[in-house]
Formats: C-alpha cells, structure tokens, sequence
C-alpha cells in the first residue's frame, strides 16, 4: 500500500466561510426543534429549490428498486454468500440488549420487515425527510448508548472512531449555527429491519445530517452500502473535542493520485475542469447533490464509466488507488475489508478513476472510482459547499 500522506492540524480556515446568522433562515432554525424545522421546510417550502429536491427524491422512492448500474443493465453474478467471520452473535446480543431495554411503542416504531422499502428512505441532509425509528436525541442515555453499542459491535475500531467524530463534528456545526437543537451529536436516527439473528437476514441503518450507515447481515456476512460520511467543516478546533479531524485521508490520497498521473492520463482522468462546469449535460449537476452521483435516493442511477483504467496506472498509482479503496472500507470489520480488497482487484481491469475540478494543492475537486463492484466518491477543499460553509 501507498505510504499515507502528512495530515495537518486543525487550522480554522472553514470560519472565513461561515454564513451570516442574522438571516431569518438562522434566527428561526436556533428556536426549532428537529420536527418544528423539518415541518416548516415541507410546509413552508423554503428554501424552494431544496423542496423540489426534496419532491424529487420521493418521486424517485417510488420507482421498483434495481440498483446502481453503468448502463442499466443489472449484472449478475457479481458476489456470493461466503463467511466474512463478521462477530455475528456479538452484535446480535447488543440488538437483542437495546430490545430488553424500550418499550413496545418503542420496538413498534424502531422495527421494520427485512425487505421494507425504507431501507432505502436515508438522507443526509440536516431536515428530518423520512422519520422513523428512534431519534438518539430524544431518548435516555442508556438506551442511546445500547444503540452505539450495537454500531461498536459491528463497526471496525476504527470505523466506529470515524462515525463518532463525524457525530461530534456535527455537533460541532450545531454550535456555530446556533442550531444545536437541530444538529447535535445524536441528531440520527435508528431502524432496526428485520429480527436479530445469527443465521437469517436482518440489519439497522443509522442516518442523519453528515452520517448514514446501512448495516445488513447474513450469517456471518456483512454489506455496508450504501453509507454516506461527510463533515461541514471536516474539523474542531476548540471545546472538548478540538483536533478532532476527518475525510483527510480520502483527501490527500486522491489528490496525490491525481498529481501522479502523467499529462495525458490527467487528460483523461479529468472529465470536467470546473466544478460546475458548462460542459455538464442537463441533470449531471444539482444545487444539493452538486456533481455527486450516488446520494440519498440515487439507488437506481445510471453511472457510465469515465477516466482512466486501473490497469493503465502504475504500481504506485495502483498502490494509491487501493489505499484510497481501503479508506472507504474502513467501516468493515478486518476480514470483511480483507475480502472487499481482494474482490476489488479481481475487476482491476474494469476499474475507472475520474476526476473533476482543478489539481493544484489549493484546488476544490471531486473524484470517483468505480468498477462492478464498487463505487467510491469524494468531494474534497469545500466541494461540496451545502447550507452552512459557503464559497
């Protein structure tokens, strides 16, 4: 694997882009709750071009689930049932633990049936769009810390790390907007699909603003997928969590990929030179999603291959590329991320990098990998602006 890249300290530099909180949308969001904020947005629809995304995603709900896919064809085949030596009974002692703990309107409104559609309900966005489960911020500590209990017990050390800095980072954000009510560290949701089991089908997700995980178990196999982690700003810099960081990594190893590549490959690699870019044909980009392809409710996208090959690249190039694939498995539990690896590299040949944006060190930029079996994205250097740091 490629060496990993210098990560730096917390340097402040997010706070030149704070917005200003003398705006209505700020001096009301700081005196709602979670509901009172996701009510006025779908009544009040503001701001409108969220709320027509928002009427859009829930068109796109409707349709049959297929699946990602490069040219709309489903390609069969592509993984098998095998054991991932995932620590099946632990994680299901912690769900049956938070079980024993709440009550039956509680267990009523956390379960749904394995194959529900609302598996595919998550979102990112800090509005409340799809309610269920249990929200973290509105139950009592021990029953919110037996549902970290069961994400520590699926979770690598450090994916479970990573989660829980991504939380803490929203909290973070809570307190600049003065919006903690709204975005706080347990500001997500809970669902239990199906019944705990160490030999049937079942799984959780867990989603809310900058963290979505989707958890799905058989026997002692385990998919994370999709799963979304973001941070706005990626860092702390004061209070009792400050050097808190994240999302460096991905950062630093795509960039050096990029810049190791030669001219013509950079060429190639590089399929839009501005973020929004003229060249983008209608739909490529949107005022939420931006240049992203595969967010909340994008599960039946078609996503063409672009870029550069795999196989075109060399060792270091391809060490990089690995590093940066072991980054986003990262959540996986160690033999789990072992055979994702290795399943990775038997499509080397299909494998695609793509990039879009500049690649000076200062540069905001986007890059994707994608093969059959995977399909990475990144947004790095304010990106991915949102509502709360704005370029």
């Amino acid at each position: 694997m490629a060496d990993n890249p210098p990560i730096s300290k917390p340097s402040g530099d997010y706070r030149k882009h704070l917005p200003d909180l003398s705006i209505p949308r700020f001096t009301t969001m700081k005196t709602q709750d979670a509901h009172e904020y996701a009510k006025a947005f779908k009544t009040g629809h503001q701001p409108p071009w969220l709320y027509a995304l928002y009427k859009h995603w829930r068109s796109l709900f409707e349709e049959p689930f297929k699946g990602v896919t490069s040219d709309g064809n489903v390609r069969p085949g592509l993984f098998e049932l095998q054991d991932e030596e995932v620590p099946i009974d632990e994680i299901v002692q912690a769900a049956n633990y938070l079980l024993s703990q709440i009550s039956d309107a509680q267990k009523e409104v956390l379960s749904y049936h394995v194959d529900s559609p609302e598996w595919r309900s998550w979102s990112n966005p800090e509005f409340l769009l799809s309610h269920k489960g249990l929200r973290l911020d509105e139950l009592s500590e021990p029953i919110r810390n037996s549902i970290l209990a069961i994400l520590k017990a699926t979770l690598s050390p450090e994916g479970y790390e990573k989660a829980i800095s991504a939380m803490r980072i929203n909290h973070f954000l809570g307190e600049l907007v003065e919006s903690p009510a709204v975005m706080n560290e347990y500001s997500y949701n809970f669902v239990l699909f199906g019944s705990p089991s160490s030999d049937r089908p079942w799984g959780w997700s867990f989603y809310g603003h900058h963290l979505c995980l989707n958890a799905f178990f058989y026997r002692r196999q385990i998919v994370i997928s999709p799963w979304f982690t973001g941070a706005e700003p990626n860092e702390i810099d004061h209070g009792p969590y400050a050097g808190t960081r994240i999302l460096t990594r991905e950062e630093d190893l795509g960039l050096k990929l990029m810049q190791s590549l030669d001219p013509e490959k950079q060429a190639k690699a590089q399929t839009y030179k501005e973020m929004h870019d003229p060249a983008m044909p209608p739909g490529r980009w949107n005022k939420d999603d931006q240049r992203h392809m595969c967010g909340a409710y994008r599960d039946n996208r078609i996503v063409p291959y672009e870029g550069v090959l795999f196989r075109d690249m060399d060792k270091e190039q391809q060490d990089l590329v690995m590093a940066i694939l072991e980054e986003y498995f990262l959540y996986l539990p160690k033999k789990a991320k072992e055979m994702r690896l290795k399943q990775c590299l038997e499509f080397a040949s299909e494998t695609y990098f793509s990039w879009i944006g500049g690649f000076e060190s200062d540069d905001p930029f986007y890059y994707r990998i994608q093969s059959p079996v995977i399909i990475v994205e990144f947004g790095g250097l304010l990106s991915l602006p949102g509502c709360f740091c704005l370029t």
